[in-house]
């Protein structure tokens, strides 16, 4: 289990609140008066915890009450939704201003032994990037592959040659979204910061899903304002400010062990910096979305989004 920092108590050095309740938060701004103060979204993995009605449309509904930006769509088990279901969605996210992201489910890995596996989990990558498209939402992330006891450099052949075959796909059916393979954080999976950098640079409409928690978890570093900083300049080095322009994050708090990430946490109850993880979002003026898997979902989105208007305003 990574280290554990005791209770941060009521207030950081900074002013906010480290354990949230939605009604504490709204406390600190009023919903309906939380406005999108830069082009750096804040939003929940799925529907809030607090969502009255249980629906991806419920999702966005509540999303826009308690004044967050965005929300990714949970496909966790299967990519299922019929297009007007979809329609649905869509017509909810233009009407709240709530930017949409997809998650694809976790039963994929293209370095799979068996062709069919292969074959199941490039369809399930296309079924939610179709769903994604018809319901507005730009980009989709996923975890690629296991290692399985392969060479690196092997896998990441086997996961290219794999994701080419669904990005034409895609072309032929003309759905345009991105494509986001996420930085995983167990040392059995693919996906470090490098391998996505280097998909990224060699596949069209492929950019890195950045998981700064599993990033920590892999390693129990890169968790200071130095490191964070280090990630954002090795990002913009490799493939440009824009990739900093329009950015897809994933952060929670989280427990790690030896072998890298364990479980989720909330914040107050990892060890994880996220105050100069928002310090340094903000003074590299990264633009795009920030999705919080923590188990308190926008209990902990709302914090990391009022910690960053608070940088902003005191700036």
């Amino acid at each position: 289990m990574g280290p554990q920092l005791p209770n941060r108590g009521i207030a950081n050095d900074i002013g906010v609140p480290t354990s949230l309740t939605v009604g504490q938060a709204e406390d600190i701004m009023p919903l309906g008066e939380q406005k999108i103060m830069s082009g750096l979204l804040f939003g929940t993995a799925g529907t809030p915890r607090s969502t009255k009605e249980p629906s991806i449309a419920g999702g966005i509904e509540r999303v826009a009450e308690l004044g967050l930006g965005c929300m990714e769509m949970e496909f966790v088990r299967r990519a299922s939704m019929g297009e007007a279901t979809a329609q649905v969605v869509a017509e909810s996210a233009v009407r709240t201003g709530v930017k949409l992201t997809a998650h694809a489910p976790y039963y994929i890995n293209l370095n799979a032994r068996e062709p069919e596996k292969v074959r199941a989990s490039q369809e399930r990558l296309l079924q939610t990037a179709r769903i994604a498209s018809w319901c507005g939402a730009h980009s989709v992330a996923f975890h690629a592959a296991f290692y399985l006891g392969d060479p690196p450099d092997q896998v990441y052949q086997a996961v290219k040659q794999r994701l080419e075959e669904v990005l034409e796909q895609l072309r032929q059916e003309d759905v345009k979204v991105w494509i986001r393979p996420e930085l995983m954080g167990r040392e059995t999976q693919f996906g470090s910061l490098e391998e996505l950098l280097d998909l990224s640079l060699e596949l069209e409409m492929v950019a890195p899903c950045i998981d700064f928690a599993h990033y920590h978890a892999r390693d129990g570093k890169h968790n200071s304002y130095d490191e964070f900083i280090s990630i954002l300049a090795r990002v913009e080095e490799r493939l440009g400010r824009g990739a900093l322009d329009d950015i897809h994050i994933h952060v929670s708090g989280i427990d790690y062990g030896k072998k890298g990430e364990i479980k989720h946490l909330n914040m107050e109850e990892s060890d994880f910096q996220y105050v100069d993880f928002i310090r340094a979002l903000k003074d590299y003026d990264v633009k795009g979305i920030v999705i919080c898997e923590s188990p308190n979902l926008e209990g902990d989105a709302l914090l990391l989004q009022n910690t960053y208007h608070h940088l902003l305003e005191s700036a």
